[in-house]
C-alpha cells in the first residue's frame, strides 16, 4: 500500500513540475511578444491589455496573480528537489529582468506598477510558504 501512495505522490509532483515548466514558457513568450499577444488573441487589439480582475490598478493584477501561481509551484517542487530552474531566486530575478526587458521590445512600456506586481507576487508566496511551512505538505 506504501509503495502505491509513494506512485501518486510522485506521479502529482511530476504533473505539478510540468504544469510550473509549461507557465514558465508560457510567462516568457507572453513577456517577450512585441505587443499584447493576449490582447490580440482575446480582442484582435495588439494594444489592448486584457484585465483578469477589474480593479483600479489596472494589468498589474495579472502580473501579481502569475508571479504568485508560478512561486507556489516552485516551492511544491524545490520541496523534493533543489534544481535551479525551480530556485526561488532565478523567478525573483526573472520577474525584474523580464519587466526591465520591456524597455527594449518594440510596443510593450515598462512600468513600476508591474515589477513591483512581480516582486510582490514572489515574495509574499514565499513569506506565506516560509511562515506556514507549507513545503512539508508536500515531502
Amino acid at each position: 500500500m506504501y509503495y502505491i501512495k509513494f506512485i501518486m505522490k510522485n506521479n502529482v509532483l511530476k504533473m505539478v513540475e510540468y504544469l510550473y515548466l509549461f507557465l514558465l514558457t508560457t510567462l516568457f513568450i507572453i513577456y517577450l511578444f512585441p505587443g499584447s499577444l493576449l490582447g490580440y488573441l482575446l480582442y484582435e487589439d495588439i494594444g489592448k491589455q486584457p484585465d483578469l480582475i477589474t480593479n483600479p490598478i489596472g494589468t498589474s493584477i495579472n502580473h501579481f496573480i502569475f508571479f504568485a501561481i508560478l512561486t507556489f509551484l516552485a516551492t511544491i517542487i524545490n520541496s523534493k528537489s533543489n534544481k535551479v530552474i525551480t530556485s526561488l531566486k532565478l523567478i525573483f530575478l526573472l520577474s525584474i529582468l523580464l519587466e526591465l526587458m520591456h524597455l527594449i521590445i518594440p510596443n510593450r512600456s515598462f512600468e513600476y506598477l508591474d515589477l513591483f506586481a512581480n516582486i510582490l507576487g514572489v515574495l509574499l508566496i514565499y513569506f506565506l510558504c516560509k511562515l506556514a511551512k507549507c513545503t512539508k505538505f508536500f515531502t
